[in-house]
């Protein structure tokens, strides 16, 4: 199955998400889709994405990135739906 790009609308979503920084610590951040709502080996919408730096998103480790132990980092930071939230209220 070949991935479908994003369109022309989605890509400039996805750059004002990404242009808020880190949720979690401000610093540069790229697009986390959320896992919430979607299926196994699926991706969420590319509206469906808050901003997070490589630390935070999969680069730390357990307790730190949110792909190395979701409910961890959930406890810790708040759900990816809450996040989703709040940036749907700056975009």
């Amino acid at each position: 199955m070949t991935k479908r790009r994003a369109s022309k609308a989605e890509f400039e979503h996805m750059t004002r998400v990404a242009e808020l920084g880190c949720m979690v610590c401000a610093m540069p951040a790229e697009c986390h889709h959320i896992l919430k709502g979607a299926g196994m080996g699926q991706r969420a919408s590319n509206y469906d994405v808050i901003p997070l730096c490589p630390t935070h998103h999969r680069n730390g480790g357990h307790g730190v990135a949110i792909h190395a132990g979701i409910a961890t980092w959930e406890a810790t930071y708040g759900t990816e739906v809450q996040a989703l939230e709040i940036v749907r209220g700056l975009v």
